[in-house]
């Protein structure tokens, strides 16, 4: 509450304003006095517009319950407002404008507070009522604001004495985002050693050390680089490599998931305790033994650090992953094969060196001299050695001849196995284009040995060459038969999905007979003006256009283009599943440029339905429907043929069939037989025997179409002795 506003004594009465005025009320017939319980005019100044209201109703209701609890409805209040003020309170106008907006602010509350009983939601969503604009804060309010505002920004600040001077900072500092980002980071429980790629980098870090001690261990051992000056750089390097080591055999590799039984683990302690059982674990702790140790006795010699190299399974680990990284793996294979001859030539280097030093520098004209760069001048014999180039000064004494010997039956076997890896890795690199190749260069042959024209040849090599650059290929097929079934399909649905699920034919079809249809998708390029299919023939496959574009056209020089069919479009789709004769093209489609299209054959199709007779259903009904709209325009133009039909209707029976049944259905087969033979005459052949044991004879006969079917049976009854009579004659007659 705000303090009332006194009048000093002696002094008149000061005109209250708008925006400080107290107003008490008193019970005594809703008058207005000086005294009381007041309603301050700044309940809502500097309140936030979300609790604004709540508070300005709260406080509200407690000036109407001390104020006009005497008045039983707001008519009371409202004749309290009007009248006249008294003589204790000067500008009753202003007070009496306030109390109007006053009792407009509790029509609002009620109706609200109402609303909110009968539907909470509907009034959550409603605006609320304008607030009055806040008074200006009174001259008092500023002076406390603004030690309250010094005194927010005083705490926002460190203070303290830098020499006997005061220094101010602030407590938060502005934290870039990147550092943000390593500090909100958290270690992942487990790691994925194929597929994390923070894993790769780590291994890739973990590889720099180890080349570290690789390369740098044989020069501190034979070149005199490493003296008492540069010794503490040398040590700060090689502690830092050790400290990778530790925190790859730590963080790293007791995270690493593993299979058992086909399962995936990802268990902590399950990892911790494989990776203590492989035999990469007992190499890691041996490559970290401390022969440092014997520094004391020996002083500060790099060959005490060769433990370090027998952490080499984590170079080959990183080869494998670069190469699964890297989509042209066959280059960081020519680098490492590479490599593998840089690092021979640098380890006969630093031997060469110690030779030369062991005999003794510049003794003879096989050592070094110790002119020049060292290095340099080392490794240049080394080269000339290992690749037997020749030229070099002939060894002198025995420990030189055997040196030399050496060095010669090494450089022959580690170059022919660096000159085999070599050519292994260019030939990988080279098989696919090899493949090609040998297959260009049969075709010519063909082609040659039939003197196919040379316009066929060109169009050929075309194919061939535009099939390579854009696929890379020359049949996807072969390289997806090496993948499972289950590879295969995800495959084809990541290129072909979204192209087949825009085919309206297929649209609500089971989802599982789409996937297995597009495994059956194959890939074909047609070069400019090749027709895709032409007006009549038989239509056996349906098309999805994947890149380029197709015309359909027509004309007596087939010159007139109808439409144009760009990517993404299906064309034949009728033809899957028309029979009847309704599997006939009918209309010319050609390639507009180079289109590579996917053809689905209507035997694949129909094999996939089989396991799927309610999406057979579903496509019938819709080929049905497409035929029927196509065939509206020619039955308006009065061709009167009959749409293809889907499923083949028997021909009609020809007329004069049908009367020759009627009357052998009338007469009896016997009764037209012997019809039959009045009008011809008698048979002049034999009849065959019968089949029909002796005695017995077969009589053919029809049921009357009275009885609703036309079923030919035959029945067997006795004749006599035909056939024994028969046989007397004959005997007689000889």
């Amino acid at each position: 509450m705000a303090p009332r506003a006194r009048t000093a004594p002696g002094k008149p009465a000061a005109t209250p304003t708008v925006v400080d005025a107290h107003v008490p009320v008193s019970r005594d017939a809703g008058r207005i006095s000086t005294h009381g319980d007041v309603i301050s005019s700044s309940l809502s100044r500097s309140r936030p517009s979300g609790t604004a209201d709540l508070a300005v109703d709260e406080d509200k209701d407690e000036s109407v319950k001390m104020g006009l609890g005497s008045r039983s409805g707001r008519g009371d209040l409202l004749t309290a407002a009007v009248r006249p003020a008294s003589a204790a309170s000067v500008g009753s106008a202003a007070v009496q404008e306030r109390l109007g907006q006053l009792v407009g602010l509790f029509k609002d509350r009620t109706e609200r507070r109402k609303d909110r009983l009968l539907d909470p939601d509907e009034s959550e969503g409603r605006e609320s009522p304008a607030a009055s604009p806040p008074p200006p804060p009174p001259p008092g309010e500023d002076e406390t604001e603004g030690p309250a505002v010094g005194k927010e920004e005083e705490e926002a600040l460190l203070l303290f004495h830098l020499l006997g001077r005061p220094v101010q900072i602030p407590k938060r500092l502005a934290v870039p985002k990147w550092l943000r980002a390593v500090a909100e980071f958290r270690f992942p429980s487990s790691i994925d050693p194929f597929t994390d790629l923070v894993y790769v980098l780590w291994l890739f870090l973990v590889v720099a050390a180890w080349n570290w001690n690789v390369w740098l261990i044989p020069v501190r051992w034979a070149f005199p680089y490493q003296t008492p000056e540069n010794l503490h750089l040398w040590l700060l390097v090689d502690y830092a490599c050790d400290l990778i080591y530790i925190t790859d055999i730590l963080v790293f590799q007791p995270r690493l998931q593993f299979v058992r039984r086909g399962d995936i683990v990802c268990d902590r302690k399950a990892m911790q305790e494989n990776y203590m059982t492989t035999d990469r674990f007992k190499m890691d702790v041996i490559s970290l033994f401390p022969m440092e140790i014997l520094y004391y006795w020996t002083g500060v010699t790099s060959l005490l650090r060769f433990p370090r190299l027998l952490k080499y399974h984590v170079f080959f680990e990183f080869n494998d992953r670069m190469e699964a990284v890297m989509k042209k793996a066959y280059i960081y294979r020519v680098i490492r094969t590479s490599t593998y001859l840089l690092y021979s030539l640098h380890v006969n280097a630093c031997l060469f060196y110690w030779g030369s030093d062991y005999q003794g520098l510049g003794s003879t004209k096989w050592v070094y001299d110790g002119n020049g760069n060292a290095y340099v001048r080392c490794y240049y014999f080394a080269v000339k050695t290992l690749i037997t180039i020749g030229g070099l000064p002939d060894p002198t004494t025995v420990f030189e001849i055997c040196f030399q010997l050496v060095n010669y039956f090494v450089g022959v076997f580690a170059f022919s196995i660096m000159i085999g890896q070599m050519r292994d890795v260019v030939g990988a690199a080279t098989a696919g284009e090899n493949y090609y190749r040998a297959c260009v260069d049969g075709t010519a042959k063909y082609m040659n040995s039939y003197e196919i024209p040379k316009a066929v040849r060109n169009r050929i090599k075309t194919w061939y060459d535009y099939t390579w650059k854009s696929q890379g290929m020359l049949d996807e097929q072969e390289l997806l038969l090496q993948l499972p079934a289950k590879m295969r399909l995800d495959i084809a649905v990541d290129v072909n999905y979204s192209i087949v699920s825009k085919v309206a034919l297929f649209q609500g079809c089971d989802r599982q007979m789409v996937f297995d249809m597009l495994t059956r998708l194959k890939s074909v390029v047609y070069l400019p003006g090749d027709f895709v299919c032409k007006k009549g023939e038989i239509g056996r496959e349906m098309y999805i256009i994947k890149q380029g574009e197709v015309q359909v056209v027509g004309g007596p020089d087939l010159g007139t283009v109808f439409v144009t069919i760009r990517a993404g479009s299906v064309f034949g789709e009728i033809s899957l599943l028309a029979g009847g004769g309704g599997n006939r093209r009918t209309a010319n489609v050609k390639a507009h440029g180079f289109a590579n299209l996917f053809i689905l054959d209507k035997k694949d199709l129909a094999e996939i339905l089989v396991h799927y007779p309610e999406s057979q259903k579903l496509l019938r009904k819709k080929a049905k429907t497409m035929l029927t709209k196509d065939d509206e325009k020619p039955r308006e133009k009065g061709s009167g043929k009959d749409p293809p039909q889907l499923i083949p209707v028997p021909p009609d029976t020809p007329r004069m069939f049908k009367a020759a049944m009627r009357v052998t259905a009338r007469a009896g087969l016997a009764g037209t037989l012997a019809k039959l033979e009045k009008s011809c005459g008698p048979p002049r052949r034999t009849p065959p025997p019968s089949p029909l044991p002796a005695g017995h004879s077969s009589v053919i006969a029809t049921t009357s179409p009275t009885e609703g079917e036309e079923l030919l049976y035959a029945r067997a009854a006795a004749t006599g002795d035909r056939e024994a009579e028969k046989r007397e004659v004959e005997e007689d007659a000889e």
